[in-house]
């Protein structure tokens, strides 16, 4: 069996969450190949070449990629589909942005968002924003995967794959690239962080998130937020964590003032350790949580802060 792996990347450096796409597809087994396309993207081949379990590395380094334009990577995907029995890609914007053409495409159905893998046509994914885990076998002759990377463990970077050079890019003339808007923090990636901490409506406004930085700084932590304090207008979307924001996973959560609504705890369930507080003692969230303090956030946040 031949698998293609999408690299997610920033034409500078391999996202970690393909090394973790990358365990998904050992799991399937077969020959795995990733394919990074992009511009000017020479660290990403490097970068590529030493992940394990990779035996070649695809580079399609031409303008036609330097954004990563659904339109254009499908097509060249859809180029390369006759030589694999499964594609994959991280389910992360740009994934989750061209995978579903390629399955149209190809007609097929795509699976999103697995979580394990059973055999190599039957997968585990959660439904219902993850009230409910399904197991999904697939008949296509093609499979085409996105994966939830924070499912897998990453896999080494010892490796070395062979390196080969596509000629062919493809502009599908439809799209272009206007410009890019980054939020720029010191803290850590929210997706990425090892300790998450979070606050929610009962942080009563924006001001009071202030609470969380100092905590946030002797923690290393990144600052989330679920959707209850996002639509009330305290912090800009991007610092969502939910079923509708970013999933995460880190060692260490920490629930400040979220009752837990099933679309959060899909964002955040699988991280390794939970602490909550909440006035609340009836709080969805003390359900996941390993560690709960039933108290008004405003006294613990201090005493909290002072204690580490």
């Amino acid at each position: 069996m031949s698998i293609l792996i999408y690299a997610e990347h920033d034409n500078h450096e391999l996202k970690a969450d393909t090394l973790k796409t990358v365990t998904a597809a050992q799991a399937i087994g077969g020959d795995i190949h990733l394919l990074v396309a992009g511009e000017n993207c020479s660290t990403v081949v490097e970068q590529a070449a030493k992940v394990s379990g990779v035996s070649k590395v695809l580079v399609a380094d031409n303008a036609a990629y330097k954004n990563q334009l659904a339109e254009n990577v499908s097509l060249l995907v859809l180029e390369l589909a006759n030589d694999y029995d499964v594609i994959m890609a991280t389910a992360l914007t740009t994934g989750k942005n061209f995978m579903p053409r390629v399955a149209a495409l190809l007609d097929v159905a795509q699976i999103s968002d697995i979580i394990a893998v059973e055999s190599a046509d039957t997968f585990i994914r959660p439904i219902y924003a993850g009230n409910a885990i399904a197991t999904v076998q697939s008949l296509d002759a093609k499979k085409v995967i996105t994966v939830r990377a924070t499912a897998f463990d990453a896999v080494a970077t010892d490796g070395s794959a062979e390196v080969v050079n596509l000629s062919q890019a493809t502009d599908a003339g439809t799209s272009s690239h206007v410009s890019d808007e980054f939020t720029e923090s010191e803290r850590p990636d929210l997706g990425a962080a090892s300790v998450v901490i979070s606050g929610g409506r009962g942080m009563q406004n924006g001001e009071n998130f202030k609470l969380l930085e100092g905590i946030a700084d002797k923690l290393g932590a990144a600052i989330g937020a679920s959707r209850a304090a996002v639509d009330a207008g305290f912090v800009p979307n991007d610092m969502q964590v939910g079923q509708t924001g970013k999933i995460v996973a880190p060692d260490l959560y920490i629930a400040v003032g979220i009752s837990g609504a099933i679309q959060h705890l899909a964002g955040m369930k699988d991280s390794k350790v939970i602490v909550a507080i909440n006035k609340d003692a009836e709080a969805p969230i003390f359900q996941v949580a390993d560690y709960g303090i039933v108290a008004d956030l405003f006294d613990v946040l201090p005493e909290l802060e002072s204690k580490l």
